[in-house]
């Protein structure tokens, strides 16, 4: 059986039979589940949630060193003292980029170090962004010569926590800490991508403690090695 059939330069007709198509037709549907397989749209969207994560840590890392090192008393708290970045104490506080308002975290289980459960600290969805030290990290960052290095503070591009009485080091957000003792901070983040928490493994190259994130500031140490009295979550 043959197609309608074409006329070559000859004159001659030519065409091609039902079974060089259907050869033809399954070749391609290979080469198209063989390009999706390759391209892996889920792992793509991963990948490209995780280099946002990377970045928006950097830029933190970045904004906050330069509020540091060009304020002549840091509040890295937004408190007078640095009452919530006590080393070791029962004010000590984590920050997450959750708004209280949507999800309030109480992480009941988790210990400092001190004998003592932590403050989980959140501010309204609202807020969230504020860099007037009003935002999920409060740092007044408005307050430098010149204004702020940055317009908005990043949130987590999904920005969930499955269980709020229960945070564990899977779920998707960012979290800041810091220490009054020798004016240092560490915010973390959860990767999802195979790419870089298997193929290149970021969370265990980032130089910190904690291999169940990937982690970036100027103590690495601060959030915890995980286990019992660390700051796990």
């Amino acid at each position: 059986m043959y197609t309608p059939s074409l006329r070559s330069e000859n004159g001659k007709a030519v065409g091609f039979t039902l079974l060089e198509l259907l050869i033809v037709i399954g070749i391609m549907v290979i080469l198209g589940t063989v390009l999706v397989l390759v391209l892996n749209p889920a792992e793509t969207l991963k990948k490209t949630r995780d280099n946002q994560r990377i970045s928006d840590l950097a830029t933190m890392k970045t904004a906050i060193g330069l509020y540091v090192t060009n304020t002549v008393t840091p509040l890295l708290d937004n408190t007078s003292g640095n009452t919530t970045c006590a080393s070791g104490t029962a004010t000590d506080t984590i920050y997450y980029s959750i708004g209280s308002d949507t999800t309030n975290i109480a992480d009941s289980t988790l210990d400092n170090g001190s004998g003592s459960v932590p403050i989980d600290g959140q501010v309204t969805a609202a807020n969230l962004s504020q860099v007037s030290g009003s935002g999920w990290i409060p740092i007044a960052f408005t307050g430098l010569t010149g204004g702020s290095p940055i317009s908005a503070l990043p949130i987590d591009p999904t920005n969930t926590v499955t269980t709020a009485s229960a945070v564990t080091s899977s779920d998707l957000v960012y979290r800041y800490k810091c220490d009054a003792s020798d004016l240092t901070f560490e915010m973390n983040a959860k990767l999802e991508s195979t790419a870089y928490t298997l193929t290149d493994n970021k969370m265990t190259k980032d130089g910190g403690n904690n291999d169940n994130y990937y982690e970036a500031g100027t103590k690495l140490t601060i959030l915890g090695a995980g286990g019992t009295g660390a700051f796990d979550f």
